[in-house]
């Protein structure tokens, strides 16, 4: 369980390094998913946070990702967005009956999005939704909060795993 995943260059430009940390955290969620049964993916291990499961783990950044870049920075419509949803406020994290595969190839098209929005706009613009305070920042705030908020739940997804199958690893 030790892919190739390697962090930017060191003498990156700004968005190559933002974009560099967020891809390999990225990659370090989808590779904490490899070899997971479907019944391991969605099984719950910390009693406390029932949701918080490698499926729902997943899940959750993508509807993340999607809510900062095309929500919040594009002003885009936030009613397909379970994150949204005032009356379950932890729909983006359900997943059952929705297989993990199914989970990685959503992320893995959400994260592809996120890098076109991205690639397309200056790091100085600012968010477009007007009815979020957040929707305020510049998109390089946003690229360093989903580098945080990535990073954080990679971290969460190392010690699901671990819980799971005994497997660990850090890159």
């Amino acid at each position: 369980m030790a892919p190739s995943l390697d962090r930017p260059p060191l003498q990156a430009d700004e968005r190559t390094a933002l974009i560099g940390w967020l891809d390999l955290q990225r990659q370090i969620l989808r590779w904490k998913c490899e070899g997971l049964s479907e019944a391991d993916a969605h099984r719950s291990v910390i009693p406390t946070s029932p949701a918080m499961t490698m499926a729902g783990i997943i899940s959750h950044m993508r509807w993340t990702e999607h809510t900062w870049l095309e929500v919040l920075f594009l002003g885009g419509d936030k009613t397909q967005n379970p994150a949204f949803d005032e009356t379950d406020e932890g729909a983006d994290w359900r997943t059952e009956g929705v297989p993990l595969k199914q989970l990685l190839a959503e992320y893995e098209a959400q994260c592809a999005r996120s890098n076109e929005i991205v690639a397309a706009a200056s790091l100085d613009d600012v968010g477009r939704h007007p009815g979020f305070h957040s929707g305020g920042a510049n998109l390089r705030w946003m690229l360093i909060h989903l580098v945080e908020e990535t990073g954080r739940h990679a971290g969460h997804a190392d010690i699901v795993r671990e819980l799971l199958d005994g497997v660990k690893g850090y890159y």
